[in-house]
């Protein structure tokens, strides 16, 4: 038992990084990703989210690991669907769930992969940390050619850096992440070019398409003293076939994020969200909307159709694996919301342009 807690423990530090474990320590110690100016989200060597509350400490995290409420996981939770082959190119609006926050996203002509996960863990280390529960839903091999990889974090289920260096061996993609990831991602191959972006930014992945990054309630760290030394965002697609809106991990915080969306950009055609990872709600409430945020937000930035992801791959926190998709029914009956409107999305799903017609 003692071995087995101090496992968890050690996961949720080293994997999770969910805990300020080193902050104070490491105060005033060199940003190794990112030196910059200082601004209304970057303190000249870590950056924050205006607004959010401090971090939590590692005795939060020890009452989180050592604290009940945990539901169980089985081995494996195989999606309904087959693994997907996509079309080499689409003209129109295709989204394929490859598991967990990981998209393609085909889109006028182009392809695009939001945080590519195929590794087995979501772990700096193969033997603990949380594990795959079921296969991606395409297959490495038979992802067609990629144009952009969108990177929103750092964080082990959203960047895979061996994958990532085999992207750019085998397709030589486009990279775009926010501030610092770069000096991430070099650590994987040395020669991968990645257009960073401050909150704001913007780059023309051809095409006609724009990816823009815009702020999102989160933090990032690979290790237990890195933690906000890179920067995090959501994404803002502006493409032929319409807006697109796409966040890794966010809290809701007072909403006022989502709400400027819509005011800069205009009602999305698509909102791909996050609806899982959030019990306990003391702990996750400032990083992990739970459904019943999602929907809010999903309302809020007036989307046409929206999908859900971030649930049911990996086990990250304490509720079970089919819970997201449960209780983003319930929120959509209460919000008197049609359940086709927003999808939980399952690995190998496909979701085309013609679904919101």
């Amino acid at each position: 038992m003692k071995n087995h807690g101090f496992l968890k423990l050690a996961s949720a530090m080293t994997v999770m990084t969910l805990g300020g474990v080193g902050y104070a320590a490491h105060r005033r110690s060199r940003n190794p990703y990112y030196r910059g100016p200082v601004s209304d989200h970057f303190d000249g060597v870590r950056f924050f989210s205006p607004g959010q509350p401090p971090d939590k400490g590692l005795g939060d995290v020890a009452r989180w690991q050592f604290g009940s409420g945990r539901e169980a996981w089985p081995a494996s939770v195989p999606s309904p669907f087959p693994q997907d082959t996509p079309p080499e190119r689409v003209d129109g609006l295709r989204v394929v769930h490859i598991g967990h926050a990981s998209l393609l996203i085909q889109v006028a002509g182009r392809n695009i992969l939001i945080d590519p996960v195929y590794a087995k863990r979501a772990s700096p280390v193969g033997f603990t940390g949380p594990k795959r529960a079921n296969p991606p839903g395409i297959a490495f091999t038979a992802l067609p050619p990629i144009d952009a990889v969108l990177i929103t974090h750092n964080h082990y289920d959203h960047l895979d850096g061996p994958i990532l260096a085999r992207l750019w061996a085998e397709h030589a993609p486009t990279f775009v992440a926010p501030l610092g990831n770069d000096a991430i991602l070099r650590t994987y191959d040395a020669t991968i070019p990645v257009e960073t972006r401050d909150w704001g930014g913007s780059v023309d992945l051809g095409g006609g398409i724009t990816v823009h990054l815009v702020p999102a309630n989160h933090w990032s760290a690979r290790g237990v003293n890195d933690r906000r030394m890179a920067l995090w965002c959501a994404f803002v697609l502006t493409t032929p076939q319409g807006l697109l809106y796409h966040v890794g991990d966010t809290g809701y915080g007072d909403g006022a994020i989502f709400r400027e969306v819509r005011q800069r950009f205009g009602p999305p055609r698509l909102a791909s969200l996050p609806i899982g990872a959030y019990e306990p709600r003391w702990f996750m409430q400032p990083q992990h909307m739970n459904p019943e945020e999602a929907v809010r937000v999903f309302r809020e930035v007036g989307a046409t159709q929206a999908l859900g992801h971030h649930w049911g791959t990996f086990r990250l926190t304490n509720e079970g694996p089919g819970e997201p998709a449960e209780a983003l029914g319930r929120a959509l009956a209460e919000a008197a919301l049609p359940a086709e409107r927003f999808l939980a999305l399952r690995p190998g799903q496909v979701w085309d342009s013609g679904a919101d017609r």
